[in-house]
């Protein structure tokens, strides 16, 4: 008798290891694969309930235990910088964890809304048609300074599709009548298109051209 229940709780403890969690119990990430076999390693699609690492990750290749949706709201934070300058505060999304991921999760209501698909894999998908393969650096030769082309690393493949999704869709959001959500969804929504208005795909293909007129 015993042992009958020893058997049982192990078939449960083993169930509740293999069920998956939707994040904020709306979303399932367990049927998303990533079609690009070089971000397959740099796309964190871990299921958890709650998207909230803390910053716990901040150490080399952390940012790959960081879930893709949470890389998306970190970004928010940021959404009116541009290079090494901070050139707009926007008081629309700040520090704040709530403020911000409740942007995502708008944006990612009205992606499934017009789409009828889940909106986590319409965002991987934006970040594979948007992340740029080639871009150019600065090399010094004989005292001159040469464009050089390079190939850019998965890691910061996806960090520059998410850098170019956000400041598309906060400059359509920049004093107009559209909320930030609003144009975050239509961002995500054409570069999974792989829409030409896409600001993101018009920046992916500028640092290409350029990488290859640098070849």
């Amino acid at each position: 008798m015993r042992d009958f229940k020893w058997g049982e709780k192990n078939k449960m403890q083993e169930q509740n290891l293999n069920m998956e969690f939707k994040i904020f119990d709306l979303y399932d990430l367990s049927e998303i694969k990533v079609q690009d076999p070089g971000l397959k390693d740099v796309i964190n699609l871990e299921p958890k309930l709650v998207l909230k690492s803390h910053g716990r990750n901040v150490k080399k290749f952390g940012q790959t235990k960081v879930n893709i949706v949470e890389r998306l709201m970190n970004r928010l934070g940021v959404a009116g910088h541009r290079g090494k300058k901070h050139k707009i505060i926007l008081g629309r999304s700040t520090g704040k964890y709530s403020k911000n991921m409740k942007i995502v999760l708008e944006a990612f209501k009205l992606i499934e809304k017009r789409t009828q698909k889940n909106p986590v894999m319409v965002l991987v998908m934006a970040i594979e048609n948007s992340a740029p393969r080639d871009e150019t650096t600065v090399i010094e030769y004989g005292g001159a300074r040469y464009p050089q082309a390079v190939d850019v690393s998965p890691l910061r493949r996806v960090g520059l599709a998410l850098k170019y999704i956000v400041h598309g869709a906060s400059d359509k959001a920049f004093n107009k009548k559209k909320t930030i959500a609003q144009c975050l969804a239509e961002e995500i929504i054409m570069a999974s298109e792989k829409n030409q208005e896409s600001f993101a795909m018009k920046k992916k293909n500028e640092a290409e051209k350029q990488a290859d007129s640098a070849r």
